[in-house]
């Protein structure tokens, strides 16, 4: 590949959630502080939506990383397209219990009994359910009756939702309206903007041990802000492109025409727009009628 090439000590911009590779932007680093907060402070439920490629996965896993394994015990369900009753069972192999031959009942009381033995131990729990927005409705209201557990001053564990804006949609129906309210904190991850991806890939190419300038030229970077439209899935892709692009020409730097091509190599993105001929032709117009008109004022 081209790591030789460039310097580099691994692929920088690979699809997997890394969390080497975390976000160092506002955006990211507010809704990680966020949910530490709620988090800590014992809020039930904390949502946190983002559009396709965001980088929701990555930040729901640098914040599991991030909650101390003494003070916290974590259920991860990252594919929630699951019936109520396996969606218990998921949850209740997390925290630690052997569900086989648990059924309903038996299951809730397990369930109960283990949040309370871990209550006692001052360990908090927090479930994390990403791609929320594909949990059936009938599954989303037993995960709201699992959260009436709770003890007479604090709830057992606490949710947080990670999802696509479908989420907010489901959760607006009137039936899911009790859940809905038990929602103390949310946050909607914005796109990145062109300096904010400008900075994005010069992180992630010196976390990959880049010790250089910049490798990515500010057109570069540009072009790929603008077909990206500032997504971190698809600035990835057109990165790791444009590297290949440049590998494969012997370049040392990435520049506008090796993203050009990887743009034209990727399905659903749009060529940026070029504007240059746009404003030579506004030019020339103007200069044609100023013609026309000083000819008009000598004819006169």
């Amino acid at each position: 590949m081209y790591l030789d090439h460039f310097g580099l000590s691994e692929l920088p911009f690979t699809l997997t959630p890394n969390t080497h590779f975390f976000l160092n932007m506002p955006t990211h680093h507010e809704a990680l502080n966020l949910m530490l907060v709620a988090l800590a402070g014992g809020d039930g439920f904390v949502k946190v939506v983002g559009e396709v490629g965001t980088g929701k996965t990555l930040l729901c896993r640098k914040l599991l990383n991030a909650l101390d394994c003494d003070d916290y015990v974590t259920a991860y369900i990252p594919n929630p397209y699951l019936s109520p009753d396996e969606f218990r069972k998921s949850f209740a192999q997390e925290i630690g219990l052997d569900v086989s031959g648990l059924e309903h009942f038996d299951l809730l009381n397990a369930i109960n009994q283990r949040l309370i033995e871990l209550a006692q131990e001052q360990r908090k729990v927090v479930l994390l359910v990403d791609e929320a927005q594909a949990m059936p409705e009938e599954t989303i209201e037993a995960l709201r009756l699992l959260t009436n557990l709770e003890t007479e001053s604090a709830k057992l564990f606490q949710v947080v939702l990670f999802g696509q804006p479908e989420l907010d949609e489901l959760l607006s129906q009137k039936s899911l309206r009790q859940l809905l309210q038990r929602i103390t904190f949310s946050y909607e991850l914005s796109h990145l903007d062109n300096e904010a991806v400008e900075h994005y890939i010069d992180q992630r190419i010196q976390k990959a041990g880049f010790n250089g300038m910049s490798l990515f030229k500010r057109d570069a970077s540009n072009k790929i802000a603008r077909a990206s439209g500032g997504t971190p899935r698809l600035i990835n892709i057109l990165s790791h492109k444009a590297l290949m692009a440049a590998y494969g020409k012997g370049d040392l730097k990435v520049d506008g025409a090796h993203v050009l091509r990887a743009i034209d190599d990727t399905q659903g993105i749009v060529k940026p727009k070029n504007t240059q001929p746009i404003v030579w032709g506004l030019i020339g117009g103007l200069f044609v009628a100023t013609v026309f008109l000083v000819y008009l004022g000598i004819n006169q």
